[in-house]
């Protein structure tokens, strides 16, 4: 599938990029509740998620009265970005920054461009929150550290797009969740699912209950923290079936991790692989049929070949 066997997979040392990794968690949850709170209310938590860009992440248009505007992180030129569709923008640097000013400037910058929003300042899914506005403890920024990050960002949505060509279900965009800082992408297997038992630290049990309303095999790429401290890809299923964790999954390196009950694949598994984009779709599909197979998904009517560019599916 690899389009390019020289795409660059760069590494990514947790201990030297813990603190900028902490203040980029942070700020991207500031940004990720602006569209939060200026968005309807879209499926399983869809509408609050951000987006790979070639040169970093994006909120997409978002609704402000008769005109949009997006929020933009470049990780290349180190900026944020706020644009509108009439025209105007503003843009700062990110290096220097705290939470505390990151939240300040961000505001500061919307209000200059006549746009009203409050957001909860509680950082979700996080232990110990602090208020964004009182958080100047966070104030780490590496920039080829956020390069690097970038980069891998930039090969996992590639990848990732390329694995969700092959279902013709349900299926979720690939897409960032900044509270749980990992790029994602989820497949419906078209049932309902039991009520989530909730649970999860500083995040209403409601928005666990919808956006685990159906059964799904989900798929994605965390830089780590806590049990694997360390960047991975990971896959789970809600509600797991029975046999799920002891199924055989690729590539060798992949195990069954029960304090986290998902499958992990190292990062670093993948980016010295021989051909990384073709062991990371291994992974993704070995473990999306062992989802699929233990739940007795109906397979005939939600799988096809992965797509071709240019290359009309066959029916």
């Amino acid at each position: 599938m690899s389009n390019n066997p020289k795409t660059p997979w760069p590494e990514l040392p947790t201990a030297a990029w813990r603190d900028t990794y902490a203040t980029l968690h942070l700020w991207t949850q500031i940004v990720g509740k602006i569209r939060l709170t200026k968005s309807s209310w879209l499926n399983h938590s869809w509408h609050v998620t951000l987006y790979v860009t070639p040169r970093g992440l994006t909120t997409s248009p978002i609704q402000d009265g008769a005109r949009t505007f997006q929020i933009d992180f470049d990780f290349i030129d180190h900026r944020l970005r706020i644009t509108t569709s009439d025209g105007t923008h503003r843009h700062f640097a990110l290096p220097g920054h705290s939470v505390a000013s990151f939240y300040t400037a961000t505001l500061a910058a919307l209000s200059e461009l006549g746009i009203a929003v409050a957001i909860d300042e509680m950082p979700n899914e996080l232990p110990d929150p602090l208020r964004f506005s009182e958080d100047t403890a966070h104030a780490a920024y590496d920039p080829e550290a956020v390069n690097g990050f970038l980069q891998i960002l930039i090969n996992c949505d590639r990848v990732f797009k390329q694995f969700r060509t092959g279902f013709l279900g349900k299926a979720s965009p690939v897409h960032f969740f900044w509270g749980s800082f990992d790029l994602a992408v989820t497949r419906f297997s078209g049932r309902r699912a039991p009520l989530h038992p909730g649970g999860v630290p500083h995040l209403p049990d409601a928005v666990a209950h919808e956006a685990y309303s159906h059964e799904v095999s989900s798929a994605g790429f965390w830089p780590g923290g806590g049990a694997i401290d360390y960047p991975a890809f990971y896959c789970y299923a809600y509600p797991e079936p029975p046999g799920f964790r002891t199924a055989k999954v690729r590539p060798e390196a992949a195990f069954f991790s029960e304090a986290l009950s998902e499958f992990i694949l190292p990062y670093d598994a993948v980016r010295t692989a021989a051909d990384p984009d073709e062991a990371l779709l291994d992974f993704l599909q070995s473990t999306y049929e062992a989802a699929a197979i233990a739940a007795k998904w109906d397979r005939d009517a939600l799988e096809c070949d992965q797509g071709k560019p240019g290359v009309v599916r066959q029916v």
